[in-house]
């Protein structure tokens, strides 16, 4: 049998649950209206770091101003990487539909012979109709619609692909394609190329839909490439080498990242804890190029 559902509570009945969960409220009406802005449960993740033990409290206790902090911080943190994110995202996008374009034409994305045996066509098929008909009136969607009878070259339609897609794109390539990418691009073999948009996808997603990235355990392990001694994970830090590996402007890596990001942690470090996202010592110097 399963459990009934638990019953809704007031935006009162919340902050008393926080309470006995070991949030110290010194002013129950702000936090109330704290709760009011932020969904309960999801407030709850970040109370995460501080659960050691039994009965689901905090140990020690913890004050709602600072769990407030470490969300404002992780939602600052997800603009930030989002930004970063983009720049790859487009990038990878650019490359990828240049490289295809040229080698296989216009629309011999379109052609299964050109992608490995483990690709399931009429699958990528049905995602490329779903991807037209999600967005048929996108102007450039419709004009390829109506004036080339729904065909679509690649470096137009792969701006409509998720990155989810677009990973799938470049995981379902022949190998000597991925290869040559993988090289042009960053210097690392395909395998590498391959985690490293597993990652990024997962990474995006989870920025894009609001999602808490502190103390967060990513589901996979960027790949490192031959040579380089970090140690990777599932921490968040682990994500950020990876991004310094691709980012498309190495030369303002630096400017765009590093230095937005510390200033970020200054601004929350009477909230935050480094270790929570991985972050070692010296994280400046291993971070930067």
């Amino acid at each position: 049998m399963f459990k009934s559902l638990k019953s809704p509570t007031t935006f009162q009945q919340q902050a008393s649950i926080l309470s006995s969960r070991n949030v110290i409220i010194s002013d129950p009406s702000y936090c109330e209206a704290f709760l009011s802005r932020v969904n309960y449960y999801r407030l709850t993740g970040y109370l995460l770091p501080f659960i050691h033990g039994p009965g689901n409290v905090c140990s020690p206790n913890v004050t709602i101003e600072q769990i407030e902090g470490i969300y404002r911080f992780d939602e600052e943190l997800r603009s930030l990487l989002s930004t970063i994110i983009e720049k790859i995202e487009i990038y990878l996008r650019t490359q990828l539909s240049y490289y295809s374009g040229h080698q296989y034409g216009a629309d011999g994305y379109m052609d299964a012979s050109n992608y490995n045996a483990r690709h399931k066509h009429v699958v990528f098929l049905g995602l490329i109709n779903k991807t037209i008909q999600d967005n048929s009136k996108a102007p450039a969607i419709h004009h390829h619609i109506v004036t080339y009878g729904g065909k679509f070259p690649i470096w137009v339609i792969v701006d409509y692909f998720t990155l989810g897609m677009l990973s799938h794109f470049y995981t379902d390539m022949k190998n000597p394609d991925k290869s040559y990418l993988a090289n042009s691009l960053y210097s690392v073999n395909y395998q590498i190329l391959t985690s490293w948009m597993r990652c990024l996808t997962d990474l995006r997603n989870r920025c894009a839909h609001y999602s808490r990235l502190y103390y967060w355990i990513f589901p996979a392990i960027p790949a490192i490439p031959k040579g380089d001694h970090f140690q990777a994970d599932r921490t968040l830090f682990s994500q950020l080498y990876m991004l310094k590996y691709m980012y498309p402007d190495p030369n303002k890596w630096n400017e765009d990242f590093i230095k937005p990001l510390a200033k970020l942690l200054s601004k929350y470090q009477a909230y935050i804890s480094k270790s929570h996202i991985g972050f070692p010592y010296r994280w400046k110097s291993i971070l930067k190029r």
